[in-house]
């Protein structure tokens, strides 16, 4: 069960981390809750934190003001701040329209998925001139596996008119060779591109130190 804010330490509540730490050394959860400000008197902020960055892994960019608000205690006025912040960090930053030049490219932005305790299998869609449209997460697993459908991974990225795909899951347990599951869902979502013609340019596997590579262990 994650902690509330009275269950944290007040030198290290997230407002107070990033004062002393800076904003990158926050968890997605904790930033959102610096963002919120405060819970509801049904639910701690913390917890709000949690279901919406959930929400956002699921969304994406895509994310929208009725998303947010359909949680008591985000009115207008937190969904506009959190969808304003997002906007502001994607102008200067852009994941959407970044350039992949290889596909480890990606890395930077789905790194922070690595601290997760559950595996998250994202789907970044890929546009003709090698450019980010989105990257979602296409299903959340237990400790060690996440099952996924490419029905799931290519629903997304038709509706972007994408023309190729990057796949990347996190690995929570540390390792990064490749489970027998993972080589094979690699090959079902291989097939399942050539047949609804999207190409799978890469299925990556990382965690907070390092990554491997489908592509460049010559496994694809």
């Amino acid at each position: 069960m994650s902690k509330t804010i009275h269950d944290i330490p007040e030198a290290d509540r997230p407002r107070e981390k990033l004062l002393r730490k800076g904003a990158a050394a926050l968890s997605d959860q904790e930033l959102l809750a610096v963002l919120l400000g405060k819970g509801t008197p049904g639910m701690d902020v913390m917890t709000l934190a949690s279901k919406l960055a959930r929400l956002i892994d699921e969304k994406g960019l895509a994310v929208k003001a009725e998303d947010l608000s359909q949680f008591a205690g985000v009115g207008d006025a937190k969904a506009t701040l959190i969808l304003a912040a997002i906007e502001f960090a994607r102008r200067r930053i852009k994941p959407e329209g970044a350039k992949i030049v290889t596909p480890a490219d990606l890395l930077p932005h789905v790194r922070h998925y690595a601290d997760r305790k559950q595996e998250h299998f994202l789907c970044a869609s890929i546009n003709g001139a090698n450019e980010i449209l989105n990257i979602r997460v296409v299903s959340i697993g237990l400790i060690d596996r996440s099952p996924v459908h490419p029905r799931e991974v290519f629903a997304d990225a038709l509706s972007d008119r994408a023309s190729a795909v990057i796949v990347a899951h996190n690995h929570p347990s540390g390792g990064l060779g490749p489970s027998p599951s993972d080589i094979a869902i690699t090959a079902q979502l291989k097939a399942a591109g050539a047949v609804v013609g999207i190409e799978l340019l890469d299925h990556i596997i990382f965690n907070r130190t390092g990554y491997f590579s489908f592509l460049e262990e010559g496994k694809l």
